[in-house]
């Protein structure tokens, strides 16, 4: 497991109280394994990064990526970040905001698929 500097951890507690509707309805969804009994975090940092939501079990994170990650600058700092999961074995699931808000039985069906392996 690789820690996160203070500074990231105190950023994720922050986060945490800011999410967005999309990230709001994946929680409510997943939280306390309501989703076949596996655990979620969320806005969990690991190293350098905070992930939208972890399963340590599956070593999975799943980021819901709004508008914002269409800009270049956020696009490169995605892909870095999926890079560096990917050297720590952690897969990467993207979902995008508006998928949630669309059909969120959808994604739920896609993260459960993606948990189960």
């Amino acid at each position: 497991m690789t820690y996160a500097p203070k500074a990231t951890v105190a950023k994720a507690r922050s986060l945490r109280r800011k999410m967005t509707l999309p990230e709001v309805l994946v929680w409510n969804a997943i939280r306390g394994r309501r989703m076949d009994d596996v655990r979620f975090r969320r806005q969990h940092p690991l190293g350098p990064y905070i992930l939208d939501f972890y399963c340590e079990d599956a070593r999975l994170a799943v980021e819901i990526d709004g508008q914002g990650h269409e800009h270049p600058d956020a696009a490169a700092h995605d892909e870095r970040r999926t890079e560096w999961l990917h050297r720590n074995d952690v897969a990467v699931m993207r979902i995008a905001a508006r998928d949630v808000l669309e059909d969120l039985e959808d994604v739920l069906q896609r993260i459960r698929r993606r948990v189960r392996g």
